[in-house]
C-alpha cells in the first residue's frame, strides 16, 4: 500500500491545506532529495498513528488491483436487490460501483469518505455509468448523522479503521452499530497489517468485541488483511 497523511481531524480538506505529494521536503529537516510518493507516505505513516491516512487514487483503483481483487467477487453474496448499503471509506469507488449494481435501482448505496478528492472521482465514475442509486458524502465515518438509525442492511468498511486515527475508532464503531438494522444488518470489516496500520491485533479484538462475529479470517502475518463479517449484539 502507498499512503499519504491526511489532517489530524476528519474534515474535508481546506483551501489552504497543501495537496498531497506537491511538495518536496525531508521528514526530519531539509530535503536531500525529492521524496517519491511511496517514500513520503511510508515515513509519515511510520511516524504518526494519530492521523488519518490518504490513499492515492491510482492505488485504490487500477487495472492491477481489479485483476487480482475483482470487486464483484467480494461483493457477490453480500448484498441483494433493493438493499441499503453504506460503503465507509469508499475512496474513488472501487467497490461502490459493484455494490450499486448489486442492489439495483431499488436499492441505495451511501458512499462516504473524509477526503473530497476520491469522492469527486467516484461521482464522475457513477455519472459516466449512469448509477443514480449512490449518495456520496464527504464525511468522517465517525459522524454519519445523515443516515437514519437502523436503516442499513449492509455496511462495507474495507480498510477503513486501519487508516483512521485511532481516537475515532470508538465513535466509528458506534455509528456502524447505530445505522445497522437490528437483528438482520451485517457489516464487513477489514484492516491491513503492517507499520502503516492503525489497528494491531489487540485493537482488532477490541473492535470485534463490540459485535457478534459470524465469520472472520486472519490471513498471513504481514500480508493479508484481517477481516470479519459481523452483526449487532442482541
Amino acid at each position: 500500500m502507498i499512503l499519504s497523511m491526511g489532517p489530524d481531524d476528519d474534515s474535508a480538506p481546506s483551501a489552504n491545506r497543501q495537496p498531497a505529494f506537491e511538495h518536496t521536503y525531508g521528514l526530519d529537516g531539509p530535503a536531500s532529495h525529492e521524496y517519491s510518493p511511496f517514500e513520503e507516505a511510508w515515513e509519515m505513516a511510520r511516524k504518526s498513528k494519530n492521523r488519518n491516512l490518504r490513499f492515492p487514487l491510482f492505488v485504490n483503483d487500477n487495472p492491477f488491483r481489479r485483476f487480482f481483487l475483482p470487486p464483484d467477487r467480494l461483493v457477490k453474496g453480500c448484498v441483494t436487490d433493493g438493499q441499503v448499503v453504506a460503503d465507509l471509506g469508499c475512496g474513488p469507488g472501487f467497490y461502490t460501483i459493484a455494490l450499486a449494481e448489486a442492489v439495483g435501482p431499488g436499492g441505495k448505496v451511501y458512499a462516504v469518505d473524509w477526503d473530497v478528492k476520491p469522492i469527486r472521482a467516484l461521482e464522475r465514475k457513477a455519472a459516466k455509468r449512469g448509477r443514480r442509486n449512490i449518495e456520496s458524502r464527504v464525511s468522517s465515518a465517525a459522524e454519519l448523522d445523515f443516515i437514519k438509525d437502523g436503516s442499513v442492511d449492509f455496511v462495507f468498511a474495507n480498510g477503513l479503521l486501519c487508516s483512521m486515527a485511532s481516537q475515532n475508532h470508538v465513535s466509528t464503531v458506534n455509528e456502524i452499530k447505530r445505522i445497522l438494522k437490528s437483528g438482520i444488518g451485517r457489516a464487513y470489516l477489514s484492516v491491513a497489517r503492517g507499520p502503516w496500520s492503525h489497528v494491531d491485533g489487540p485493537a482488532w479484538n477490541r473492535i470485534l468485541a463490540a459485535f457478534k462475529v459470524e465469520r472472520r479470517g486472519d490471513g498471513f502475518p504481514w500480508i493479508a488483511h484481517r477481516w470479519a463479517v459481523v452483526s449487532t449484539l442482541p
